[in-house]
């Protein structure tokens, strides 16, 4: 029997990323290729002619799944009815600019965004925050749309994830596939930490402790961490734009795992709301591995965390902490 279709937001949807998405949702790769979908785009009044040539590529590439286009710079119209919702769309600090004024843009882009979709969304809508600062945005927007429960709340550090993924697998010459328990704790910027201590490798000989197979923790302490901090302004450098193909795909990874849940024994990254876990502090939008079941994602208990550890998750969650100041002082 056919599956009901899935209402899909995606915001910024003219934008790079936003662009690189549509067609990932269109073609089953967010939700499973039996699950139909209906794209709502939205984007600002300046951009309204760019996104509807996105439509009109949408309806070109003829997708079987796609049962309907909604492009619109109207942010009700956009809201209504929708079950997900990938907030890509944001305020970019431009140079020159303090972070208090990326931060006050970005405010009163979601605390409208934040309305309208609690008032007009479906019930139960799913949220996944893409624009920077992500956490910190999608606290705001969590801030605004009190009735949407905070588990529905998350935000984008599956990126960074699987970038973590993607340097163990280079540096031992392995398949990506067969690495997995990674963490990104904490902030989506260059405090994170990405964390390898209870990360395997699947091998002939059965799973394997990456910091075993590296067998060097001086790069796994230093040199690793730095890349994946720094891995978006490495690709900035490289293409002079900002990566958007694969921060899309990695939207379609957090959402299609929290969906339709992680595989046994396999957790991922996500930026959540912290009840307290690890020692983090309460009430902040944090990176911790979590696995996903019914549409749920429950934070992976009882890892053991050691001095260095403690200092990295730690560090970002000051960061996290100033940043929520700093939003808040936005509002007043």
């Amino acid at each position: 029997m056919a599956k009901d279709p899935i209402r899909v937001l995606v915001t910024g949807a003219a934008g790079q990323i936003g662009y690189a998405l549509v067609p990932m949702v269109a073609r089953g790769v967010m939700l499973g290729a039996d699950q139909p979908v209906i794209l709502h785009m939205l984007d600002i009044p300046p951009a309204a002619e760019a996104l509807n040539g996105v439509k009109m590529e949408l309806v070109d590439a003829a997708f079987p799944l796609l049962k309907g286009v909604v492009a619109t710079t109207d942010v009700v119209e956009a809201c209504t009815g929708v079950n997900i919702a990938v907030m890509v769309g944001g305020f970019p600090r431009k140079e020159g600019m303090e972070r208090k004024d990326v931060m006050s843009k970005n405010v009163s882009i979601y605390k409208s965004q934040a309305s309208a979709l609690e008032k007009y969304a479906a019930a139960n809508c799913k949220v996944l925050v893409v624009a920077n600062p992500a956490n910190t945005n999608a606290l705001i927007l969590k801030e605004f749309a009190p009735s949407i429960p905070e588990k529905n709340i998350t935000c984008l550090t599956r990126l960074d994830h699987n970038r973590a993924l993607g340097q163990i697998s280079e540096r031992l010459n392995v398949q990506v596939s067969d690495v997995k328990n990674v963490i990104i704790w904490g902030n989506h910027s260059s405090t994170q930490y990405p964390d390898v201590n209870h990360a395997t490798v699947n091998t002939p000989a059965g799973e394997k402790p990456v910091r075993e197979l590296v067998a060097d923790d001086e790069w796994l302490n230093g040199e690793f961490i730095t890349t994946v901090q720094q891995r978006g302004a490495a690709i900035i450098k490289a293409r002079k734009l900002s990566s958007a193909l694969s921060a899309a795909s990695s939207a379609c990874d957090h959402i299609r795992d929290w969906f339709l849940g992680t595989p046994e024994g396999t957790w991922v990254s996500m930026g959540v709301y912290s009840d307290g876990s690890y020692n983090v502090p309460a009430g902040l939008i944090y990176s911790f591995p979590v696995t996903c079941k019914n549409g749920e994602w429950s934070i992976v208990q009882g890892l053991s965390i050691d001095e260095l550890s403690r200092n990295k998750l730690d560090l970002t969650a000051k960061e996290l902490s100033e940043e929520k100041d700093l939003a808040y002082s936005c509002l007043s």
